[in-house]
């Protein structure tokens, strides 16, 4: 046993639906003893660095003494560097600060570090709807690794020069990452799942010299073919010299007549290069190891820049400190290659842990799929989002009394706000048992700024703490911090995984418009705006209430979309819903709220009374929408977002090429209804109601 649930929450759940706030969990001492962070706060106190009595005074301190922790860090973790660094950061002022100047080192080399101490222990677990569950050693993905590092440099890759992909989740794909930022040159990743345009909105961008690309995937026993559109992508891509190209649907097939393209087993069938003999480009700290991008549902994606010293600090911090990952611990999270989850999930190795890698539909053949893989590769930690907990319970699944789930020990639920009952779910049809924890942050850090650590209790809907060297506040629109209220999630101090710059970006102008423009600090520079709603308690839990600049205000109230959500869709009959919230001459607005019905029911008035109630008890009257009108579909992004700002976009009279775009959509045609809404209402009857 790891933790002790509290038996009156755990009856509660059982009995009466769970209160925002209500205590879940209890770490055991020997638990929270055992924990990485409890090891690191002693060996803190041993050098005589800090003494920290409790999580708060860790967390002040990380954030007031921001060169002495993330110095720590790179000392705790024993960072690799060809030449040691002059100091940890050159000013506090944002944007433009630099981290760990005169250090040159490598990503790669830090994931691949466990092939060492354990060669023959599994690295990966990997399964697919088209391949078996298999497992891959430290040393096989180590010798992988080297060799198409090797081949790639054959090629003429070199540091600085960017190498693609467009594959799935598979561990060619993570083999592929390694290889390529052990030699220095800069990944980029697409999911197979994308539209072409979409694909090429981002790799034309920053002109490739490499591609990998797969030739189809299968997603709920249906094959999509992609080599069309592989030949698209290359066709829209002229700095291209080569392609590598993996038979994945179909292995048998010849590749397409593609220049300067060879196959996946051809890049692979070289001699083994010794890992004593293997050099890893270590770079400086300016140097990319990535461009992420924003997710694209409006204008054209932003191409985000990390750099290696800053996102291994961060990891490192993030892997061992806040999920408490270990050599012998499963990690599991469902994404896609298209989601920075990808790149979290392999960040496990930095830990000794292993990754489960799954490429398919979540809830095929079965709704209770992703649970099985949990049981039968033994994971730790299991990682989804809020809409999946959601299907699992419409679903009526109970994964602790039907799976094997004595090895897990903590949930990571990411990619939207999660409410009280998605955390009660955990615990009633999982295990009482159970580490559940909510985070929060983004692409543009690559990790989190709110989230968990293994020695605080867990709260029904709050995330458990503000993350170690993340200066994150709520401020209000005077630029003042306010607790327990919900305000701006500001971060005021630099975090090294903080972006180097966007791509192409002349005068970093639009990273400067995108994250400093709102706010001062009041000491000089900029402070970073997240744009997102946060609340902060005085115990330090967090509560994410939905994007700022899809802002709901009501009589001068600003309202998350969250806690809309939360209530709504806990009226009988209603399956989805999304809100939004349209400014009106005269400083008026329009709050319309779409709701998708579930089979059977009708958007009556009688259903309208009762979300309108639902509202006006659970939340306030400023809650009430003005108008609700239903839909067939709720438009999703790839990631699992619902697009409020398009849609609010749409009904404010933007064309939809500069509101959306379709292939950045999980349902494209979920969107034709908003527009046909928006091209019908050019008389602005539905705003004067």
């Amino acid at each position: 046993m790891t933790s002790t649930p509290s038996a009156e929450a755990a009856a509660a759940a059982q009995h009466h639906p769970v209160r925002e706030g209500e205590l879940l969990w209890t770490p055991r001492p020997e638990f929270a003893r055992a924990s990485n962070l409890a090891h690191y706060t002693d060996w803190l106190r041993a050098q005589g660095r800090f003494d920290a009595p409790d999580y708060d005074s860790l967390w002040r301190w990380s954030v007031t003494e921001t060169e002495a922790f993330w110095g720590s860090i790179w000392d705790y973790f024993g960072v690799q560097s060809d030449t040691p660094y002059t100091r940890v950061l050159d000013t506090r002022e944002m944007p433009g600060c630099r981290w760990f100047e005169g250090s040159r080192v490598n990503y790669a080399e830090h994931l691949l570090r466990f092939e060492a101490r354990q060669p023959d222990a599994t690295v990966f677990h990997h399964l697919s709807e088209l391949r078996p569950l298999q497992r891959m050693s430290w040393a096989e993905l180590g010798r992988q690794v080297r060799i198409v590092a090797t081949q790639l440099r054959a090629l003429g890759v070199g540091p600085g020069d960017r190498v693609v992909s467009y594959m799935p989740n598979v561990p060619e794909t993570a083999i592929a990452m390694m290889a390529t930022t052990a030699i220095g040159a800069v990944w980029s990743s697409a999911a197979p799942e994308f539209g072409v345009k979409t694909v090429i909105d981002r790799f034309s961008q920053i002109e490739p010299k490499l591609l990998f690309a797969a030739d189809g995937y299968r997603f709920a026993g249906k094959d999509f073919a992609r080599e069309a559109e592989v030949g698209r992508i290359v066709d829209a891509l002229p700095t291209l010299e080569h392609i590598v190209w993996l038979p994945y649907l179909q292995p048998d097939q010849a590749p397409p007549a593609l220049p300067g393209l060879r196959t996946w087993q051809q890049l692979l069938d070289h001699p083994d290069v010794p890992e004593q003999t293997f050099a890893f480009e270590r770079v400086p700290p300016d140097h990319p190891l990535w461009v992420v991008f924003s997710s694209g549902t409006t204008g054209l994606p932003k191409a985000i820049v990390h750099d290696h010293q800053g996102v291994l600090l961060e990891h490192l911090k993030l892997m061992h400190f806040h999920l408490d990952l270990k050599p012998g611990s499963t990690m599991f999270f469902y994404s896609t290659t298209g989601w920075m989850m990808w790149n979290i999930l392999l960040a496990a190795l930095l830990t000794g842990s292993s990754a489960v890698l799954y490429d398919g539909n979540p809830a095929y053949p079965d709704p209770d799929f992703l649970w099985k893989l949990a049981a039968d590769t033994g994971a730790t930690s299991f990682g989804a989002s809020p809409t999946f907990v959601q299907m699992m319970e419409k679903a009526g699944l109970r994964p602790g009394e039907q799976h094997d789930l004595s090895r897990l020990q903590s949930v990571v639920v990411s990619g939207a706000p999660s409410t009280p009952e998605t955390f009660a779910w955990f615990y009633r049809c999982v295990k009482a048992d159970l580490w559940v924890t909510s985070q929060s942050g983004g692409t543009e850090l690559c990790s989190g700024f709110v989230g968990a650590a293994p020695t605080l209790p867990v709260y029904a809907g709050e995330i458990q703490t503000r993350l170690l060297g993340m200066d994150v506040h709520a401020w209000n629109d005077d630029g003042r911090e306010v607790m327990d209220e919900v305000g701006e999630l500001v971060v005021t101090s630099p975090f090294p995984s903080m972006p180097i710059r966007f791509w192409n970006d002349a005068g970093n102008r639009r990273y400067r418009e995108a994250y400093f423009e709102a706010f001062e600090h009041p000491q000089g520079g900029r402070v970073w705006r997240h744009g997102d709603f946060i609340k902060i308690n005085s115990r330090g839990g967090c509560y994410i209430y939905g994007r700022s600049d899809s802002t709901l205000n009501r009589y001068g109230v600003r309202i998350g979309t969250a806690e809309i959500y939360r209530a709504v869709e806990q009226v009988d009959g209603v399956a989805d819903s999304l809100i939004v919230c349209c400014e009106l001459p005269g400083g008026n607005y329009f709050m319309p709220l779409f709701v998708k019905l579930k089979d059977g029911y009708t958007l009556d008035d009688a259903m309208v009374a009762a979300i309108n109630r639902k509202l006006r008890e659970d939340c306030s009257p400023r809650h009430v929408p003005d108008r609700i009108y239903a839909v067939d579909q709720i438009p999703y992004t790839l990631t699992g977002k619902k697009m409020e700002v398009p849609v609010r976009k749409l009904l404010m009279g933007w064309p939809l090429e500069k509101a959306a775009s379709r292939d950045a959509m999980m349902n494209p045609v979920a969107i034709d209804y908003f527009l046909r809404f928006a091209q019908e209402s050019k008389d602005y009857s539905w705003r004067s109601a």
